[in-house]
């Protein structure tokens, strides 16, 4: 998978987080939106902040860098990039998040319809994949 983040004019010291739509993509659950959402180090995020600190958005303290169609968050629900990286697929130029972390994600949103149904997805394909070497009679 590869994400265009030239638009940014930023080289990430650490790979950057897929998280949302695109990771859902990625999985194969669903076609993504428009935005990208990516958890980044605090190291980067700090630097994009300075970079772009006119695009920036809080939701109860999860700081978004909100640039060239990528919301780049410093956490989700407090959850931080060494927290959320754990056991991701790794890609050439960023990480996608393992599929029971997005899982978890999604669980934290689910009063949101459209979080709901991708917490379904999910939740398919998570059990799809731990029976899938298993045959009914």
């Amino acid at each position: 998978m590869c994400l265009n983040l030239e638009k940014l004019d930023y080289i990430f010291t650490y790979k950057p987080l897929l998280i949302g739509g695109k990771a859902m993509e990625y999985y194969g659950l669903r076609k993504a939106g428009k935005d990208i959402d990516l958890v980044v180090h605090p190291q980067d995020h700090a630097n994009l902040v300075n970079k772009y600190p006119d695009n920036i958005k809080n939701l109860y303290g999860d700081i978004g860098v909100c640039e060239f169609g990528f919301e780049i968050w410093n956490q989700i629900c407090t959850f931080d990039y060494s927290y959320l990286k754990a056991d991701a697929v790794e890609e050439d130029n960023c990480l996608i998040i393992f599929l029971e972390k997005l899982l978890f994600l999604k669980a934290l949103a689910m009063e949101i319809p459209k979080y709901h149904k991708d917490l379904e997805l999910v939740v398919k394909k998570v059990l799809d994949k731990a029976y899938e070497n298993y045959k009914l009679d």
